[in-house]
């Protein structure tokens, strides 16, 4: 439907928010959508919002691994059988470049994204989090040049700002985990909407047709 639009916020470490993204990108029910990706800190929101990281919760860990594989068959998103040797892994430089690419290059942010999640959730390359692992996939999305300067940017004073203002941005909005969609339908009505397995509830707030991806028979 034209007019609906979903702000998705994002850590490379959060295996559903690669799920969610694939999906965004994929599925024809979003592709009327305007979408935004806002990297943020995971971290940072679980501190912010007195969270517990799931990964420490007896029991939780194991369950959140069978649900991802889930949800990843039933929208037909690749991925790893099981969590890549080094999860979780620290995001802070990789979430800071992503951050800089939405400046300098916004209309290469979504490909470099898909390329990121790609090497860790499908490959199993932990070592994205940080410069030697993730300076190879930008340069094979915005070769040496481009890749250089985000690099040369990634630290300056504004885009270490804008990291913690998108994190902050996301928690304001209702976040407590991620994927977050911020959604605003063309009634230019706007809700928050939590995790890969609320896309149908998303879907329906933005009056999209469920119908045209076979995964919404899972989705709440």
């Amino acid at each position: 439907m034209s007019g609906s639009k979903i702000t998705c916020y994002f850590d490379i470490v959060s295996p559903f928010a690669y799920i969610a993204f694939h999906v965004l990108q994929h599925s024809p029910a979003f592709a009327k959508c305007e979408i935004t990706y806002v990297p943020v800190l995971l971290g940072g929101l679980m501190n912010a919002c007195g969270n517990n990281p799931p990964i420490n919760i007896k029991n939780k860990k194991d369950y959140i691994g069978q649900q991802r594989v889930r949800w990843a068959k039933y929208f037909s998103v690749p991925t790893t059988e099981g969590f890549p040797k080094g999860f979780p892994f620290r995001t802070l430089s990789v979430q800071r470049a992503l951050c800089a690419i939405s400046q300098k290059t916004p209309e290469k942010l979504a490909p470099v994204i898909g390329a990121l999640f790609h090497a860790v959730w499908v490959e199993g390359n932990t070592t994205i989090g940080e410069p030697d692992g993730f300076v190879p996939v930008l340069e094979s999305v915005l070769g040496k040049q481009e890749t250089h300067e985000i690099m040369s940017a990634m630290n300056g004073s504004d885009i270490t700002a804008l990291l913690t203002t998108n994190t902050t941005r996301s928690f304001d909005s209702g976040a407590f985990g991620l994927p977050w969609f911020e959604c605003t339908n063309s009634k230019g009505e706007t809700e928050g909407f939590w995790g890969v397995d609320h896309l149908g509830q998303v879907a329906d707030f933005l009056g999209l047709d469920r119908a045209l991806d076979r995964g919404f028979r899972a989705a709440l």
